[in-house]
């Protein structure tokens, strides 16, 4: 009888083809192995209605995910990581993160208008807090809409909201054949991107031995190398979705750059910094990067938003 494996995602088109993509490619790898895909709604899906921020806190689309995965009914889960917190419940951990695909941002315009060109008081959708900052630290003139939803839902809602342009991950645009609708991809200058876009991460139970042979050739070092360092940068600040923070890691050769961004929600103010090491101090560099932002001004910008919702920022 060939070997199972129960693969939990979440059921929006994007989620579906993550995880689809995985199932293709561990059956290539094993012919025999039998794959299914478990459809779990989350907290985040079942909320449309509110901006992230709003519903506060952490794992907001992995959380039943995981919980399928300690209670067995799955074997694996497939995420995109910027979903992903940084602590993992006991006996889970992060397995395996495959190629990342290209993290930046784009800009699609209902008239085609690049970002630049629109006129005063555009309106925006997004649904990120850190679109949002660096969009307005841009322009201050442009109207951000709160944008919930799939791919689909947001490029609809160009039309029906009425709004100039919305921003998404080129990513997800691309997986899903969409790029004849991109405007324009925005560079890390403009929108840095959120930590862990355009990587898929497969979460596992720690010892499962089973499943983590039948996985490990997925795994990508370069990609695991980047958001290692990106996600040690978030755990250092202990971000959330009610702050605007992004980082941006790569290795060129044997050493790794990473960009990090924390910013006020108006866009008023913004804090970034670059840092360039060894790759094998990958981790450290974004613990590194974190506590220089802190010590730049994002110390109180953290605290101003988590002064009502718990934790402040020490170094």
């Amino acid at each position: 009888m060939p070997d199972e494996l129960k693969i939990g995602t979440r059921g929006s088109q994007l989620a579906l083809y993550q995880a689809n993509w995985v199932k293709g490619e561990l059956i290539r790898g094993h012919p025999d192995l039998n794959v299914t895909l478990i459809q779990i709604k989350t907290t985040g899906d079942k909320i449309q209605d509110a901006p992230l921020a709003k519903i506060g806190g952490k794992g907001l689309f992995v959380k039943e995910i995981e919980e399928a995965l300690i209670q067995k009914k799955i074997d694996l889960a497939v995420h995109s990581i910027k979903d992903v917190p940084t602590d993992f419940p006991k006996g889970l951990h992060l397995s395996v993160i495959t190629k990342r695909e290209d993290p930046r941002d784009v800009f699609i315009s209902r008239e085609g208008r690049p970002l630049m060109d629109l006129p005063q008081k555009a309106k925006i959708g997004t649904s990120s807090l850190r679109r949002q900052a660096q969009l307005l630290h841009l322009r201050s003139d442009f109207e951000l809409i709160p944008l919930r939803g799939n791919l689909d839902t947001r490029l609809r809602k160009l039309k029906t909201l009425d709004l100039d342009g919305i921003v998404l991950a080129l990513a997800g645009v691309k997986r899903l054949g969409l790029e004849e609708k991109i405007t324009e991809i925005l560079p890390p200058e403009i929108s840095l991107p959120a930590i862990g876009q355009g990587a898929l991460g497969i979460e596992t139970r720690k010892g499962d031995e089973r499943v983590e042979e039948q996985i490990q050739f997925l795994k990508d070092q370069d990609s695991w190398i980047a958001i290692a360092a990106e996600r040690a940068f978030l755990k250092k600040l202990e971000g959330g979705c009610q702050v605007p923070i992004a980082a941006f890691a790569r290795t060129i050769g044997t050493a790794l750059h990473i960009d990090g961004l924390v910013g006020t929600i108006d866009g008023k103010k913004l804090v970034r910094h670059h840092l360039t090491g060894p790759i094998e101090k990958a981790e450290q560099l974004g613990i590194e990067l974190a506590e220089i932002l802190l010590k730049k001004g994002a110390r109180e910008i953290l605290n101003d938003v988590y002064q009502k919702s718990g934790p402040t920022i020490q170094i």
